[in-house]
């Protein structure tokens, strides 16, 4: 009996979700309060029928009858009774009306038991039991041929009851429709979704049909749109399946915010779920639908609805970040270029998963959180190698050169930044914006050494030696092609650190020439002239040992400018 009860709980949830007054948002009054007396003459009439039907039925079958899935029908009556003007009042009839009778004759428990697929049936089905076999298809047929014989009449008049009982059958379908519809994904249900697809298809024809007839001519339930149903239930599908995503199997639940667990929650869901349509769901459908993309359709716009709520709330830079991500890497690169979906899905029609507006603020926070991490970055790199420069730190050697860490350190931090800007934002005006701080640094960096050289400390020699090295790493930075400079930025930079060069070489120069300034005075003499070879050898000798005493520069800076005697002293 619980087993009974619970299942019947779940199929009147069902109902409550998609049962509702079909097509009155666009139809005139007139014809909505035509359709509202049948709704509830039709609801008294099968409450009685359910009534006698019912007696005969078990204990157990007595918990389940269709009173306790009935509205009030006294409450019913009084509103249809109650003076007033009848439009007006069915205007105000929008509520949901939970009809007994449709839910017997539907008879849940059996519906859901033998969802799986329609059956073969050995001998001719009448409508009822068509539809318990999930013969949607079939059931759809005997009612158009009710349908052409009750209204091919030529006369005027026609049995109210028989037009009654054929309203009825036709709401019974549509309710058994869209329960069908509700339960798409359910791979169960494949057979029976195609058969409710055929109908689909059959029913649509038929309002054609019908349109080209007089409005008081048509059967009341014309035009059924039941393609319009079909779609609004595939969006209250994707709204609901996005809503209630979870976060364990989506694998969100290990991230640190609450926003980001929810944007991943919705994005793993978007995917799984395609991936379902693509494999399962596409080979149910005629090409007429076009499924994928309405699907994708679907669950972007669930996708985009909810990133632009939570776009426009006070979020954190680690929140926009992620935002960001999922918008310009994850879902188009891992989501939507699925290998599965790739095929089925045009992504271009798709459009933007955040509006303009909402993008450009997101992205300017997040430069311009970029933009102070790196002056910070760089103002400590440079605070760190000035320091060791005052307290006279002796550089470190490595293979028997000089060498500073200062570039090796400032250049991954630069190129890190710039990457991650022009993945996120695609701007090339950002990532330039960026560069812009490495021509600054540079000019700082290069009145520092000004002011190191005019310092009396023991060990300027290594540490201009270790700077070359420095410099010459950032010149090949700035040089490549590939790095994003603009062309104002690249030649400033270069023209800096041949400045730099500059203060280098000349403070080598400086002191080569003060050791040889005292055999400067036996040239140009008589001695010099008389071609005694002792004088040049001297010089020569010691220009060799002062040249040896440079052995600890690394090669590269030696070799680029060997003519010293360009620098004048």
């Amino acid at each position: 009996l619980s087993e009974d009860l619970e299942e019947n709980k779940k199929s009147e949830q069902i109902c409550e979700e998609i049962i509702g007054i079909e097509g009155t948002a666009d139809e005139e009054p007139k014809e909505q309060c035509q359709k509202q007396k049948h709704k509830l003459k039709m609801a008294k009439n099968m409450k009685m029928k359910s009534l006698i039907k019912h007696r005969k039925n078990s204990k157990s079958e007595a918990a389940l009858t269709p009173e306790t899935l009935l509205v009030d029908l006294d409450t019913i009556e009084g509103i249809a009774d109650s003076p007033g003007d009848p439009q007006v009042k069915c205007q105000k009839q929008k509520i949901r009306i939970k009809i007994s009778e449709k839910i017997k004759q539907l008879d849940f428990k059996k519906w859901q038991k033998n969802s799986k697929s329609p059956e073969t049936p050995t001998v001719e089905l009448d409508f009822n039991g068509n539809l318990e076999q999930n013969r949607l298809a079939e059931a759809q047929q005997q009612l158009l041929e009710a349908e052409e014989c009750l209204f091919s009449s030529k006369e005027v008049t026609r049995a109210e009851d028989e037009e009654d009982k054929l309203h009825t059958d036709y709401e019974i379908f549509i309710l058994r429709l869209r329960l069908v519809i509700h339960d798409s994904f359910s791979e169960d249900n494949q057979e029976t979704l195609k058969s409710a697809l055929t109908s689909i298809l059959k029913e649509e024809a038929q309002d054609r049909r019908w349109a080209e007839v007089a409005v008081d001519q048509r059967p009341i339930w014309r035009p059924a749109r039941c393609r319009k149903i079909h779609d609004t239930l595939l969006q209250n599908i994707v709204e609901q399946r996005m809503k209630n995503a979870d976060e364990q199997e989506n694998k969100a639940d290990n991230l640190s915010t609450s926003l980001k667990k929810e944007v991943c929650r919705m994005g793993k869901q978007v995917q799984k779920d395609l991936l379902r349509v693509v494999r399962n769901l596409r080979e149910c459908y005629p090409p007429d639908f076009d499924i994928c993309q309405t699907y994708a359709q679907l669950y972007h716009q669930a996708f985009s609805t909810r990133l632009q709520e939570l776009a426009r709330s006070n979020i954190s830079l680690e929140e926009c970040l992620y935002i960001l991500s999922w918008i310009v890497d994850y879902y188009p690169k891992d989501v939507l270029k699925h290998k599965e979906l790739e095929e089925h899905i045009n992504n271009s029609s798709l459009g933007p998963l955040l509006p303009e507006e909402d993008l450009k603020r997101l992205e300017k926070q997040y430069f311009s959180y970029k933009e102070n991490e790196l002056r910070k970055w760089l103002s400590n790199a440079f605070e760190k190698e000035v320091k060791k420069w005052s307290d006279d730190i002796e550089p470190e050697l490595m293979d028997g050169y000089y060498f500073s860490n200062f570039a090796v350190d400032v250049l991954p931090l630069v190129d890190g930044a710039v990457k991650d800007v022009n993945t996120l934002l695609s701007c090339e005006c950002k990532a330039w914006s960026l560069l812009n701080q490495l021509d600054s640094f540079l000019l700082s960096y290069k009145t520092s050494l000004e002011e190191l050289i005019k310092r009396k400390q023991e060990n300027i020699p290594k540490t201009l030696s270790a700077n070359l090295v420095n410099i010459y790493q950032f010149r090949d930075y700035v040089q490549k092609p590939e790095h994003p400079f603009s062309e104002d930025t690249r030649t400033a930079c270069l023209s800096t650190l041949a400045d730099l060069k500059k203060i280098c070489y000349k403070y080598f120069l400086g002191l080569i020439h003060t050791e040889l300034k005292p055999l400067y005075h036996n040239l140009w003499t008589q001695v010099w002239f008389a071609g005694h070879c002792e004088v040049v050898e001297e010089l020569v000798k010691a220009l060799e040992n002062n040249i040896d005493n440079f052995k600890e520069l690394k090669p590269v800076c030696r070799e680029v400018r060997t003519n010293f005697a360009a620098y004048r002293f």
